[in-house]
Order: structure tokens, then C-alpha cells, then sequence
């Protein structure tokens, strides 16, 4: 990890089109702005893995009983 030590209206420059700057410090609290491409995801860390985590959990495909499908199936063929 790149450690960097900056202040207030200082900026650091990523890649070629990435550009965060310092805007404001209070306490231990510090206010950045990000100027980046509208291709460039920006997301605060906890709302991405709450948003990685609903992704993985939606992917995840229960598994199917076919036992239990073919008694649903064999129950309506008798209903008829």
C-alpha cells in the first residue's frame, strides 16, 4: 500500500484520468473530492460490500428437491 501525506488543496493524480483531492480536514475526519471518468465506479468501502454482498447472495441458486417436484407434479396430474 502507497502511503501518501497531503493537505487541505492537495491532490493526487491516479493512472492518467483519476484526481483526488484534499478539500477539507476536521479532526479526524477528512472531506475528499474525486474527479474520475463516468466509466470509474467510486463507492465508500461498506456500501460496496453490502452491494457485492446482495450480488453474490442473488447468484447463489438454491438447490432443487426433484423428489419433492415430482410429488407437486404427480399431486396435480391427480387433481385433473
Amino acid at each position: 500500500m502507497l502511503v501518501l501525506t497531503r493537505k487541505k488543496g492537495q491532490a493526487i493524480i491516479i493512472g492518467h484520468d483519476i484526481e483526488i483531492s484534499i478539500i477539507d480536514v476536521q479532526g479526524d475526519q477528512v472531506r475528499i473530492g474525486i474527479n474520475a471518468p463516468k466509466s470509474v465506479s467510486i463507492h465508500r468501502k461498506e456500501i460496496y460490500e453490502e452491494i457485492r454482498n446482495e450480488n453474490l447472495s442473488a447468484a447463489t441458486v438454491k438447490g432443487l428437491d426433484i423428489n419433492e417436484l415430482n410429488k407437486t407434479f404427480e399431486s396435480k396430474g391427480k387433481e385433473k
